[in-house]
């Protein structure tokens, strides 16, 4: 095992956002993915949303610096989920994660992201390996 990481060890819970409109409108700027529908009110009303949602790869790209600062002598190899429920602009949001497997010299963690909702917006996975000479 790695050092004191167990399997079913739980990672410390990060809150981020909430995201405003300025906020979904610069990452669709830096990112590409402009998509209407994380934009505008309209259109997440027209499809029964409160609110836009919040791009799904900017809540996934969120857990690279929290993995980072949870085991720093790991860097970061594998990252992946699954979209569950839309995360809504204007909700903070909760991320977290529980340890599958562990080795010497890596960590496999399954993610969880939560909006306001106690179902899961986003499930991934994350592979961690230890640095050289650490």
């Amino acid at each position: 095992m790695s050092d004191d990481i167990k399997v079913g060890d739980k990672l410390p819970e990060t809150v981020i956002g909430p995201f405003d409109a300025q906020a979904l409108a610069r990452y669709a700027e830096v990112s590409g993915d402009d998509n209407p529908l994380h934009l505008d009110d309209v259109l997440a009303a027209r499809i029964g949303l409160a609110a836009p949602p919040v791009h799904g790869m900017k809540l996934l790209a969120s857990f690279e610096p929290m993995l980072k600062g949870w085991r720093p002598d790991f860097t970061l190899v594998g990252l992946g989920a699954k979209f569950i429920q839309p995360i809504l602009r204007g909700e903070p949001v909760t991320l977290s994660g529980r340890v599958l497997r562990a080795s010497e010299t890596e960590i496999f963690v399954r993610l969880f992201a939560h909006g306001s909702a106690r179902t899961p917006g986003l499930i991934g996975e994350a592979t961690l390996r230890r640095e050289r000479g650490k």
